[in-house]
């Protein structure tokens, strides 16, 4: 029975390592997936003195994925109060050019800034309107965000490394006279430390395992689902193979990096 709650012990341990870790996956994909979704609705608009030529606009600035000339009709029709149709035609010639620049991912504002002073330093461009607080906003909320989750995940790591330490020590302390008796006779540091490692390396399976069982659920869990479609993104959940290969590795270094520890701890203790 103690020997079941030293293992369940540390496979929660484990399992909590790699609960923090796959949630953290999903956020970062989370939010890389939002920004492209905003990238699609954000772009700027640009007013220039006259035509400009779009495709080299486009090859100079390697943030900008399009440029589309905005129609004056729109302008045009709610200045029109029984003006000439004459009149009309030389108000489109003399009006300024507007384009609207599509970008190929959501920039952080210190790239918004670096653009918009690129774009006022070209012939013709006069004003680049980039609605700069609402952007300056929406990304400082997902940058903090993803600072709290980094924050919290990093702790919970930190203090479970700490919790499997401590655990790894207590099975060491328990087969110490063994491990002395097996020292007197010869036997080198690795036979010695043997039942230490092969309880690492067990539970870094178990808890690999009950990891990719439980992540397997949730990303099948339609509820999971609506909670993305809801703010208009699809994500990865649960990638059944790169996803469950990280949590294996991650579980069997710690393990075992861990498990090293206390060995050479120990060699030094003798």
């Amino acid at each position: 029975m103690k020997s079941f709650k030293n293992h369940l012990s540390l496979v929660i341990a484990l399992l909590s390592i790699l609960f923090s870790l796959q949630v953290f996956t999903i956020v970062d994909r989370a939010i890389d997936a939002y920004k492209e979704n905003l990238a699609q609705n954000y772009s700027l608009v640009v007013v220039a003195q006259k035509k400009i030529d779009t495709k080299k606009l486009q090859k100079k600035f390697s943030l900008i994925s399009n440029v589309s000339q905005l129609s004056p009709d729109s302008v045009i029709k709610k200045l029109n109060s029984g003006i000439g149709k004459k009149n009309v035609e030389l108000l489109k010639v003399t009006l300024p050019k507007f384009y609207k620049l599509q970008l190929k991912y959501y920039p952080s504002p210190d790239e918004l800034d670096s653009l918009t002073k690129s774009l006022l330093k070209t012939a013709s461009i006069k004003k680049v309107e980039t609605f700069s607080k609402t952007h300056d906003t929406t990304y400082k909320l997902l940058l903090l965000f993803k600072t709290v989750v980094t924050l919290f995940s990093a702790t919970v790591i930190i203090v479970t490394l700490l919790l499997i330490f401590k655990e790894l020590r207590i099975w060491q302390f328990k087969h110490n006279e063994r491990m002395s008796i097996m020292g007197l006779f010869g036997a080198p540091v690795w036979l010695r430390s043997a039942v230490l490692f092969r309880l690492a390396i067990v539970d870094a399976l178990i808890a690999s395992a009950l990891a990719f069982g439980l992540f397997m659920y949730i990303s099948s869990m339609p509820w999971v689902q609506e909670q993305f479609s809801h703010i208009g993104i699809d994500i990865i959940i649960f990638d059944n193979f790169y996803d469950s290969l990280i949590m294996l590795s991650v579980s069997l270094v710690v393990s075992i990096l861990l498990a090293t520890f206390i060995v050479l701890g120990h060699k030094e203790e003798v």
